[in-house]
Parts: structure tokens; C-alpha cells; sequence
């Protein structure tokens, strides 16, 4: 279970996040929503140890440690908005960069993300620059998965994705809530993929908590109402 208390984040001389409260736990997806500029980002930014924050963040009851690398080494994945894959790379090159989180005897691409994702078994020599953007969202999930993390946070995996791409991607999410090994936090704008796939929503209104709830206890034109104004 992650767990993070009064996050509080800065850009510059204004304060982006006021004091969230956010628990994600393992074999449920946990879904912030909002509109633009509520704070989305900077939270998944924040969790990921990219910027530095206030307040406090927990895996199963122990600090994490501050700084995007020591997260990373403690179980949380990131998979930012925009993909960034690395361009001049091949697929195959992309994933071994997530092996730096892996003891020295783990460090292989699994079978099974390849299962997940078979085209980037078909395409592990090729560039992740020369992949379209569907494809390089299905490297950038699978590089986070590599890891084996024990939190994944999804940062709007299917912004400018094609329809086919967006079913596969939220297939895949709900395999990986099936297992039950981690805990992932999705921030998505589209509302009816997100719903169809919360299990806990978290709503945000310029860096506040607005709304916190089970999706099973949730009206859906209320969540919907609360997320579009």
C-alpha cells in the first residue's frame, strides 16, 4: 500500500498541491482526475520523487526515501505523460535501461511483458524514435513494468493514442490489477476509460482534494460533474 499525507509541491514562488492525501493499494487502480492544470502531474511527479515535496510518502508503512532514482530502487514506477522513450535507442535498449533497478541476476525482459505487448517483440531492433506514438506508449508501460515495481503510476496513457492501442492498454491494466502485486495510481482525462477502470477516484480541483472515494459507492454523473468544471 502507498500512502502519501499532505503533499504539498512548489513551482517557483506558488504552490502547486495544498496538502493531498492519496492511498493506493496493491490490486486496485486508483484514478485522479481533473481538468488541466489542476495538479495531475505535479502529483504523479511528486509521488515519483522528480520534484521535490512536503508531507510524507509510505510503501507498506515504511518511508520512501526522497529523490527519482532511490523511488525507483524502493518499487515505484513511472510512466510519464509525453512517453519519453529514448529516441536514439532500440526497443530491446529502451527496456535494458529499467534493468538498472534489478539485482544483477533478474536483470532480463520477462516473457511476459512481451505477451503483454507483442509488438515490441516483433520490434525489439528498431528505434523507439521511429515507433508511433501507440507504440511507444506500450514501451513506455513496458519499461516501468520491467522493473517489477511495486507501485506504477500511469501519467495519461492514452493522450493521442488510437482506438485499438487504448483497449489494449486498458486490458492491460486490468491484468495487472487481477495479479494483485501492486498498487497502480492512473491519471487520465478520459473519463469513461478511467471509470471503467477505478477502483478508488480521486478528484482534483486547483491542487486540492476535492473528492475521495470507493468507485462502487461513487454516482458517476457527480465524479463526471466534479471532474469537467
Amino acid at each position: 500500500m502507498l500512502e502519501a499525507r499532505n503533499v504539498t509541491l512548489d513551482y517557483g514562488g506558488s504552490r502547486i498541491l495544498h496538502g493531498i492525501d492519496l492511498t493506493a493499494e496493491r490490486g486496485k487502480v486508483t484514478c485522479v482526475m481533473g481538468l488541466n492544470g489542476t495538479g495531475k502531474t505535479s502529483l504523479l511527479k511528486a509521488l515519483a520523487g522528480r520534484h521535490p515535496m512536503g508531507g510524507t510518502v509510505t510503501l507498506d508503512g515504511a518511508p520512501l526515501p526522497d529523490g527519482a532514482k532511490a523511488r525507483a530502487l524502493s518499487g515505484i514506477a513511472y510512466v510519464p505523460q509525453g512517453r519519453e522513450v529514448f529516441a536514439q535507442l532500440t526497443v530491446a535498449e529502451n527496456l535494458a535501461t529499467a534493468f538498472a533497478c534489478l539485482p544483477k541476476a533478474e536483470r532480463a525482459v520477462k516473457e511476459e511483458i512481451y505477451d503483454l505487448f507483442p509488438v515490441l517483440r516483433e520490434m525489439q531492433g528498431r528505434r523507439g524514435g521511429d515507433l508511433s506514438g501507440g507504440q511507444q506508449q506500450q514501451l513506455s508501460i513496458a519499461r516501468a513494468l520491467v522493473t517489477q515495481p511495486k507501485v506504477l503510476l500511469l501519467d495519461e496513457p492514452t493522450e493521442g493514442i488510437q482506438p485499438n492501442i487504448i483497449a489494449q492498454i486498458g486490458r492491460v491494466i486490468a491484468g495487472l490489477r487481477e495479479k494483485g502485486d501492486m498498487a497502480i495510481v492512473l491519471v487520465e482525462q478520459r473519463f469513461d476509460f478511467a471509470w471503467g477502470l477505478a477502483d478508488h477516484i480521486v478528484a482534483l480541483r486547483r491542487g486540492t482534494v476535492l473528492r475521495s472515494e470507493a468507485r462502487a459507492g461513487a454516482r458517476r454523473e457527480d465524479v463526471l460533474a466534479d471532474v469537467s468544471v
